[in-house]
């Protein structure tokens, strides 16, 4: 059984019992928080949501927050002595998911 949830403007296919990392929800470790724009779930017969599927909801733990690899941003003009250097880390929320509801 999987479900596909949207969630920080990114889609995510997720079974019982995955480790996802998805945008910062500000929620504490440990709580528990619960997806309600799940696009689609399959329990042997697939139910395609428009845009969502009436009554399904994806239940699932805080596991940690923290932040992601360093991204560099680099940015050079040729012949003007432009160049500019920045880093970028993208904080996540790292979730369990419990139980699919649908």
């Amino acid at each position: 059984m999987y479900a596909i949830i949207a969630t920080g403007g990114k889609q995510y296919k997720v079974a019982e019992g995955d480790i996802i990392n998805v945008e910062k929800l500000g929620v504490a470790a440990g709580e528990a928080v619960t997806f309600d724009q799940v696009l689609a779930v399959n329990n042997g017969e697939l139910a395609i949501g428009c845009p969502t599927v009436e009554g399904a909801t994806v239940s699932a733990t805080v596991v940690k927050e923290g932040k992601a690899k360093k991204v560099i941003v680099y940015k050079y003009k040729r012949k003007s002595g432009y160049h500019k250097k920045n880093g970028h880390r993208q904080q996540y929320t790292q979730v369990k998911i419990e139980k699919i509801n649908a």
